[in-house]
């Protein structure tokens, strides 16, 4: 008669499980909550201690950390000295493990549990089981998921056993859950004790949804969502209408809403291809957007629209006009929602802590041999601007100039936004030369740039001043920090342009 031991926190399942289990003449041990509820609900069940000799301890800490409870899991039954060992030390076999872990997950997310508490839920015996028969998966069956129960009591009962091929896969399952559960564990100290670059680092996400196909139709995808994030980070996000999301939906939607939680005014931003082809801000929405729209009427069409207030009927009519891929705002009025959802390929989201909502605090990027982490650039200037130039900016130019500098931080570099009234009139992005960048956003500006401003994500030479000085720019706010910076100042001196030097970059390869 073969032998599955039963300990599991999650009770779903389990009763008809371990009922099919004895139908098939296996013998069931059990530990604690779940001997009780098995026998509860009529199951013949050994209690572990009758096969430990020895009783549960310290509040239940420790049950089954015990030689006659490892030795039953971990002995090789085609190892003669290990058959032989079990049988002098009166050991009895443990053919399945069938584990599902303390809470330590939900206690994480929980936002009134305490320290103490998710100590609690820290299991150490069911790691240690799972592990064990995962080792040992040849001979043992290990069971952590309660969607694999069905599965499982098929196979027993069509062959008797489960073929090697599925024990491995069984013992897959068992080791990612081990290793997820250990590093929800380490995150948590390491947030706790504010380690942000830790020794050794281990990212935990669980499969949300596999996607129809990645970047392209032919790359597959999948989503994974962060497993625990802290309180302050958690977006409530709620999909209102539409398809489900895409890879490319997902990952322009995170660049929208980095780029409107920049700004405090009702501001609208569009983006295409996560980069942003229009932001502009307003008095209300209506007006943010319109001029979000107008700043390049062509690039919108199926982009991503992220705004910073409800969404209302007159701005709601203006974007059914157009086709949009995602409107994502942090509510709707209901009309305004109703007139959005007539169109059907349109997904509607709402993000209703979207002006509070802080975002992650660190950033990865793949290349060769490893992963490159660094700390998401959330600042926007230092505390103090540096006016390099004869004439400085007026208050209404300063404005200007801050706005273009929030815009550009999110430009791909090289990258430059040309504004004017908290509009974006032109936008140069991704060019290796500056100056091209330059070039590009006066050559595609919607209109005239006389007394419009520039913002540049880094530091430029002579020639962009000369461009701009014949564009009609008079405002320009930049880094600074090039050997050529004299040259730059000299020339918008003699041009009567205003230059502003934040000593801070935002600069992305």
């Amino acid at each position: 008669m073969k032998t599955a031991l039963i300990s599991v926190y999650k009770k779903e399942g389990i009763v008809d499980f371990v009922k099919g289990l004895t139908e098939l003449g296996w013998n069931i041990v059990s530990t604690g909550g779940t001997y009780k509820h098995l026998l509860d609900n009529g199951i013949d069940v050994t209690d572990i201690t009758d096969i430990t000799n020895f009783p549960e301890i310290l509040n239940g800490r420790v049950k089954t950390l015990h030689p006659k409870v490892y030795g039953g899991i971990l002995y090789r039954r085609d190892v003669e000295e290990h058959v032989n060992t079990i049988e002098e030390q009166k050991i009895n076999s443990i053919d399945m493990v069938v584990n599902t872990l303390y809470p330590f997950e939900e206690t994480i997310n929980d936002i009134n549990s305490t320290h103490e508490e998710l100590i609690e839920k820290i299991d150490i015996g069911g790691p240690s089981m799972i592990r064990a028969a995962a080792k040992n998966y040849k001979d043992v069956i290990v069971v952590t998921s309660t969607l694999d129960y069905d599965f499982v009591l098929k196979e027993l009962k069509e062959k008797g056993d489960l073929t090697l091929d599925n024990k491995r896969i069984l013992a897959g399952k068992a080791f990612g859950t081990t290793a997820q559960y250990d590093a929800l564990i380490s995150n948590y100290f390491n947030n706790q004790n504010k380690v942000d670059f830790p020794e050794n680092i281990t990212f935990t996400y669980r499969l949300k949804q596999n996607l129809r196909y990645g970047e392209n139709p032919h790359q597959n995808a999948a989503f994974y969502e962060k497993i625990y994030e802290v309180p302050e980070e958690k977006g409530d996000i709620v999909q209102l209408h539409g398809k489900e999301l895409s890879y490319n939906n997902l990952n322009d939607l995170y660049g929208a809403v980095k780029m409107v939680k920049e700004f405090e005014d009702p501001t609208a931003v569009a983006v295409k291809h996560n980069n942003p082809c229009g932001i502009a801000s307003g008095e209300n929405i209506y007006e943010a957007f319109k001029k979000a729209y107008e700043a390049d009427e062509v690039s919108i069409f199926g982009g991503i629209i992220s705004l910073n207030r409800k969404v209302d009927v007159e701005t709601a009519n203006l974007l059914s006009q157009i086709f949009l891929e995602i409107v994502v705002a942090p509510d709707y009025e209901e009309e305004a929602f109703n007139i959005l959802s007539k169109k059907k390929n349109i997904r509607i989201l709402q993000i209703k802590n979207l002006n509070t909502l802080e975002l992650v605090k660190q950033e990865t990027k793949d290349v060769l041999h490893g992963v490159l982490l660094q700390d998401r650039d959330n600042k926007l200037l230092k505390e103090q601007l540096d006016f390099v130039t004869n004439r400085k900016p007026t208050d209404e130019e300063l404005e200007e100039l801050l706005f273009a500098w929030k815009a550009v931080k999110y430009v791909n570099s090289n990258g430059v936004v040309i504004s004017k009234d908290k509009q974006t009139l032109a936008i140069g992005q991704g060019e290796v030369r500056r100056h091209w960048a330059v070039e590009k956003a006066v050559n595609r500006s919607i209109k005239d740039l006389h007394g419009a401003v520039l913002a540049s994500d880094g530091f430029f030479f002579g020639d962009t001043v000369e461009e701009l000085n014949k564009a009609g720019v008079k405002a320009i706010i930049q880094p600074g920090g090039s050997v050529k910076d004299k040259e730059v100042i000299e020339l918008a001196n003699k041009y009567d342009i205003a230059v502003v030097f934040t000593g801070m970059r935002h600069f992305k390869h």
